[in-house]
């Protein structure tokens, strides 16, 4: 859950800072036509939704090649 919520998060920041730069995604003009309140609603949100996912989400086990001993070879 760890990185769906850091993907949250970063999605919130940037639907945050992108209308501050004159820029806006066109999939998200939706939000918008609730009116300002709820943009800034939804957009803080996903930021703490996935701050809180994140935080509270597992760390992802990594993989871990392990390494067999070798066999003594027999002496014939």
């Amino acid at each position: 859950m760890r990185k769906v919520g850091s993907y949250m998060a970063l999605i919130g920041i940037g639907l945050i800072v992108l209308p501050f730069v004159g820029l806006t995604i066109r999939f998200t003009d939706w939000i918008y036509e609730w009116g300002e309140g709820v943009a800034w609603a939804i957009k803080i949100g996903l930021v703490v939704v996935g701050a809180v996912l994140f935080f509270l989400g597992k760390p992802e086990e990594e993989e871990v090649e392990l390494e067999l001993p070798e066999e003594p070879e027999k002496a014939e």
